[in-house]
């Protein structure tokens, strides 16, 4: 079958690093153009895929007929816009998270998704990973017995007062760029929903720059306390653990910047002094995210993150930014 013809809104270092590459490699996909005004940042994507057509606009790439699928890597407070429009272009649309800033504007792309037919997601790449999908299937396979206690620490230090993670004014803030995998991960590991929770937070010129959740999750498999810890100011750090009545899965080293700050792999403790880890050395959640993506468009196969899992996240969020005590 034909590839998805896939073109990128800005040429954003994330994406030239990470996601172009991704799509370039990626089984039943092509890199086909780029939307940037900029010529110098369209050498680092020229570099690796020569061919690639470059538009000088957003809107000339959504015009394009030779492109079937649109990334969206541009800042936070531009994800909602550019995804309504690429879909009313015609276009499949896969957008960096969050989507976008409340979940009452997730109901919008919903919408707009149900009334075009056209694949739309939010780039949450780490379910497409061996890693969590293992974690997953040991938590429901009841290998820890039941699940008692899950916490879940993303930090690392940003200083630079221009980048858009410290400024208001594009969405930026420690939840929104990493607090959507604290939260996420643990509602796609377990499948459960918070009831009660409390929330700190401290902000830098507007923005959350550290911030401690915790609360009660339930779900099928009953309810378990939660915490959460996401800072912007702090040393490097990436751990999950699920705790249960009879053993313990633990992700540490890097499970949301897969084998780059650290090997993948995940590890299942039982009976004492018994750990089996498992290493997945060579799995890119990008590619593997950009693959599912195309099986979704090509042969009708569910999207492993549909939207109303992300808003979920979403919903969890608002709520937090609702509650949280200043710090």
């Amino acid at each position: 079958m034909e590839p998805v013809r896939w073109g990128i809104l800005g040429a954003a270092k994330f994406a030239r690093d990470h996601m172009a590459p991704a799509i370039h490699a990626a089984s039943g996909a092509e890199l086909a153009a780029l939307a940037t005004s900029d010529p110098q940042k369209a050498s680092g994507f020229l570099d690796f895929c020569p061919g690639l057509r470059v538009h000088e606009s957003y809107g000339a790439l959504l015009a394009d007929p030779a492109i079937d699928a649109v990334y969206v890597p541009l800042p936070n407070h531009l994800h909602l816009e550019w995804t309504l429009k690429a879909l009313e272009a015609g276009k499949h649309v896969l957008t960096e998270k969050p989507i976008a800033l409340r979940a009452e504007e997730i109901d919008q792309i919903i919408a707009a998704r149900d009334r075009t037919g056209l694949l739309t997601a939010e780039a949450f790449m780490i379910v497409h990973h061996p890693q969590w999908q293992r974690a997953k299937d040991w938590l429901q396979a009841g290998e820890i017995g039941e699940l008692r206690h899950a916490d879940v620490a993303f930090s690392f230090n940003l200083t630079e007062a221009g980048n858009i993670r410290n400024r208001p004014e594009t969405g930026g803030g420690s939840l929104r760029d990493i607090g959507v995998y604290t939260f996420g991960s643990v509602r796609f590991v377990t499948g459960a929903e918070p009831v009660d929770l409390s929330a700190r937070i401290h902000r830098e010129n507007g923005v959350d720059v550290f911030a401690q959740v915790a609360g009660i999750m339930e779900g099928a498999g009953g309810r378990f306390t939660y915490g959460s810890m996401t800072s912007m100011r702090l040393y490097n750090r990436q751990v999950a653990t699920f705790q249960g009545t009879r053993g313990m899965i633990r992700l540490e080293g890097g499970p949301f910047n897969a084998n780059v700050n650290d090997l993948a792999e995940v590890e299942l403790h039982r009976n004492g002094t018994h750990v089996l880890v498992e290493r997945f050395p060579t799995a890119n959640h990008y590619r593997l995210q950009v693959e599912a993506f195309g099986r979704s468009i090509r042969d009708g196969i569910a999207y492993p993150c549909p939207l109303e899992f992300v808003r979920g996240t979403q919903a969890m969020m608002d709520r937090v930014y609702g509650i949280a005590v200043e710090i």
